[in-house]
């Protein structure tokens, strides 16, 4: 998406006339009395507890579900490492992975809250403008905290695990868990980094909201559109090294499958944009770069139908890249120790 030159329009309704998904036409100025204040990092994490309370509380029911079925062997995490059967032993590499889910589920609601606020939004909905807004930003800061944890864990995992003297455990497992190319083995050797490039975006891309005002409104909306990429990385690291998601199987399909809203709220918010500056004109500009604007347009909303439909095809078929048999040698296809 191209990042559209300013024009006088009405904001949308936010707490503080700016939101995280459609912006501001103009850095904000001094507030007039009574007028609400702008959402500050220390205010919405205040306001984040509920939210993370309840993401903790699902993380926790996924963690039982994997243990579960860890114990009754039959999740494909032990198709894939058989040496896992001991749910008791690597029961902190299950938490990781419980984490991993939550975070994703969680970035999925943000990315979905995100598109309702900068696209056409449903007449009739449980929260009020504003409230909506300070939930995506809630949901955000959680999704941050939830990588960071699945992230902690399995570096502490990997130290758990390490027979060499602490400090250099510590050392091993931070080069593995944080630093790109640093793990080395089978799957991990591109699952990791794409999971490491999510994290370090994320961070960032989530708390540039709260410095908006001092790198400009225009600025800021170009670099809070890539949240999107940080989305698609979550999901392609799952993907690829999730042993539950490892085979072909309704639940790899049922990933895919989450994919659809959001693909459709992609496409509906890009041809029917909140802001009046972002919609496709009925013809090219008369300039060069009129013309070029409007290709580059027409270009994203081509390119999202054709995900749609390369969505649909996937989730329709169940040819979605899974492993339909398993591997001979597991232990090196997907050796975590």
């Amino acid at each position: 998406m191209t990042n559209p030159p300013p024009a006088p329009e009405p904001a949308a309704a936010t707490e503080t006339s700016e939101s995280p998904a459609s912006g501001a036409s103009q850095v904000p100025g001094p507030r007039r009395p009574g007028e609400p204040r702008r959402p500050t990092l220390r205010s919405d994490l205040r306001a984040s507890w509920p939210d993370g309370l309840v993401a903790l509380v699902i993380t926790a029911a996924v963690f039982v579900l994997l243990y579960i079925r860890i114990r009754n062997k039959t999740s494909s995490t032990v198709t894939v490492m058989p040496f896992m059967a001991d749910a008791g032993g690597f029961w902190m590499y299950f938490l990781s992975q419980a984490f991993g889910w939550s975070a994703l589920l969680w970035a999925w609601g943000t990315v979905i809250l995100g598109l309702m606020l900068s696209g056409p939004r449903p007449g009739r909905l449980p929260l009020s403008g504003p409230r909506l807004e300070r939930l995506h930003r809630t949901t955000s800061l959680n999704t941050i905290a939830l990588i960071a944890a699945h992230a902690l864990l399995f570096a502490a995992e990997l130290v758990r695990h390490d027979t060499a003297a602490w400090n250099s455990a510590v050392a091993t497992a931070f080069v593995e868990a944080f630093v790109p190319g640093g793990y080395d083995s089978g799957t991990g050797r591109i699952a990791i980094p794409v999971g490491q490039a999510a994290l370090y975006l994320a961070i960032p891309l989530g708390l540039l909201f709260y410095v908006r005002h001092r790198i400009g409104p225009k600025t800021w909306r170009v670099l809070h559109r890539c949240v999107i990429v940080v989305y698609v990385l979550s999901v392609w690291h799952t993907l690829l090294y999730g042993t539950n998601v490892w085979y072909d199987g309704w639940f790899r399909t049922g990933v895919w499958l989450l994919q659809l809203p959001i693909a459709a709220l992609l496409l509906l918010r890009l041809l029917r944009p909140a802001r009046r500056s972002e919609k496709l004109p009925d013809r090219p500009g008369a300039t060069a770069k009129g013309r070029t604007g409007w290709a580059l347009r027409l270009g994203g909303r081509l390119a999202v139908v054709a995900i749609v439909v390369a969505l649909v095809a996937v989730v329709a078929s169940g040819r979605d890249g899974g492993r339909s048999v398993p591997p001979d040698d597991t232990s090196s296809t997907h050796n975590h120790d």
